[in-house]
């Protein structure tokens, strides 16, 4: 997933409307394009477009748009990824924006979103956010990249994952796009070992 840039810059992802899909369907369709050259996270390998998918996105007030994504191979170890823009989770069809506000303390209460929903999410974050520390944690050192020295144990999975990227509004999207884009994200974080420590 591409970076957010700064709004004197052009715009990160182009967003458009296809008519003809339009009047097919009564949800609004987009084209998501990503306005830089992101190389393959498996090899660093280039990657061309090789056609596209549709993605359903419900946004927190409970409406439905439908995104047409791009498909994109490598052209040196021929893998086929998917260009998400930084709104979205992979695997997840609701915002980052929205799952982002249910796990976070105190959570909003403002999502369309059902209670089992919301529990899902609050699960899947408490099991992946200790790997997803993990993955920070060696994109950093990879990069040498300064990370804030926690001046006490994390008491939650949040706080774990704020000496990253901080705490400020669209921290989820700033975690996931690092990993995501080193080829760290799992499907299904509950398949991971984390070894419980007793105090």
């Amino acid at each position: 997933m591409p970076s957010p840039e700064s709004s004197s810059q052009i715009p990160q992802w182009l967003l458009y409307q296809n008519i003809r899909l339009l009047r097919r369907s009564r949800i609004p369709a987009f084209f998501v394009r990503s306005a830089e050259s992101v190389p393959c996270p498996c090899c660093d390998g280039q990657l061309e477009v090789v056609g596209s998918r549709r993605r359903v996105w419900y946004k927190s007030s409970g409406d439905r748009v439908k995104l047409i994504i791009r498909r994109l191979r490598c052209e040196h170890c021929e893998r086929i990824h998917h260009e998400l823009p930084d709104l979205l989770v992979p695997y997840k069809r609701y915002d980052a924006e929205s799952i982002e506000g249910a796990v976070s303390e105190p959570p909003r209460t403002d999502i369309a979103a059902d209670e089992s929903t919301l529990r899902r999410w609050k699960c899947w974050f408490l099991a992946w956010a200790v790997y997803a520390a993990g993955c920070l944690q060696s994109v950093a050192t990879r990069f040498n990249l300064p990370v804030a020295s926690p001046s006490a144990r994390p008491q939650s999975a949040l706080q774990l994952l704020g000496r990253f990227v901080g705490d400020a509004a669209g921290w989820l999207s700033r975690v996931v796009r690092p990993i995501a884009n080193s080829h760290l994200w799992v499907t299904d974080p509950f398949c991971l070992f984390v070894r419980a420590e007793v105090s």
